[in-house]
């Protein structure tokens, strides 16, 4: 069925079902459901050719992903795209996705913007100083980012975690247990989340006269072997932590391998805090000691800058230009009190 076919069987213009379909906010409600109600009945599927050139919209989100030999690849960003793909698809819309070098992001993102192909970008992995910013300001494109970054002026769209305030409570709580001596396995050092997430632990620390060791912090990609390492390094020190914050569940799975190797019990001669993305293989409430976690959605976030995205293309919903979602801290059996040295 085309579009005339579906117009003539509603006995409506062509017009006036493509603007309903495009969320075109001069059609009423009444009509609109009456259109979509036609489409899903008779599996109507909108030209995207035609649809762009009577609208000037491509129907497309476009993100930039780095990709190099040895570049590898992260279970939390495939979980973000689920999100943000299961409301494209509420919407039609589609992902263009632009493979670049790592380090030509810059110039990837502008090549994707000027192409035509998409209404709009989004961002992630954001660092310090972030030089994407720039670019992507200067563009008439819309994009938002999916966190911040540190040291750059506030100056743009973003959704994000308040992840200094997220470990600063994690590490409070870890302090009220009676616990002195901490570790910090973090993200690449670069990135923001991470900055945040250590000067959350620091700021906590830093309000009870004790620091957080250089030798008692680990930063790397987080995967469970880059947990293991760390851990088996922690455990090593002449004074090993008895407080452990961790910036993923999966760098917590290798720590905790390495904590039972060493016939120690987890929230016992070891508390450990994590931060929970609710990735749906790896639940904190399924280890053999519960983890307690930080906990914030990362299909929720994806999906919530999908549709401020989609709504700010179809011009049919005014959103908050910052977002700063509070994580929830979460305790279960991986925190108890400091072992008595």
């Amino acid at each position: 069925m085309n579009l005339k076919q579906l117009s003539e069987l509603l006995g409506l213009s062509q017009t006036t079902v493509s603007r309903a379909l495009n969320g075109y906010p001069e059609v009423n409600e009444a009509t609109r459901e009456r259109v979509l109600q036609a489409v899903k009945e008779t599996g109507y599927r909108p030209n995207k050719a035609a649809q762009r050139l009577a609208t000037g919209k491509a129907g497309s989100i476009g993100l930039v992903m780095p990709t190099a030999p040895g570049h590898q690849s992260d279970v939390h960003f495939g979980e973000f795209l689920a999100g943000l793909g299961e409301e494209a698809l509420r919407h039609d819309f589609h992902f263009v996705i632009m493979p670049s070098d790592p380090d030509d992001e810059v110039g990837a993102l502008r090549r994707l913007a000027i192409s035509g192909n998409v209404d709009a970008l989004f961002v992630a992995y954001m660092r310090g100083h972030d030089p994407r910013l720039a670019m992507l300001k200067s563009l008439s494109t819309p994009f938002v980012v999916h966190g911040r970054s540190h040291g750059s002026e506030p100056d743009y769209p973003y959704l994000d975690i308040d992840n200094e305030a997220a470990f600063y409570d994690a590490t409070k709580l870890l302090l009220q247990l009676g616990h002195t001596r901490f570790g910090l396995m973090n993200g690449p050092a670069h990135l923001d989340f991470a900055i945040r997430r250590r000067e959350g632990v620091e700021a906590a620390l830093g309000e009870r006269g004790l620091h957080l060791n250089e030798d008692c912090m680990s930063h790397s990609l987080m995967t469970d072997e880059q947990g293991m390492v760390a851990m088996e390094q922690f455990l090593q020190l002449p004074e090993r932590p008895t407080a452990i914050l961790c910036s993923s569940t999966v760098l917590a799975l290798g720590a905790i391998r390495a904590v039972n190797q060493a016939g120690l019990k987890l929230g016992e001669d070891i508390s450990l805090i994590a931060h929970d993305d609710v990735l749906p293989l790896l639940k904190p409430e399924n280890f053999s000691v519960p983890l307690t976690t930080t906990r914030s959605s990362l299909r929720a976030a994806g999906a919530r800058i999908a549709q401020r995205l989609i709504g700010t293309v179809k011009q049919t919903a005014a959103f908050p230009e910052q977002e700063l979602w509070k994580a929830e801290l979460i305790v279960r059996g991986s925190t108890g009190p400091a072992p008595r040295s």
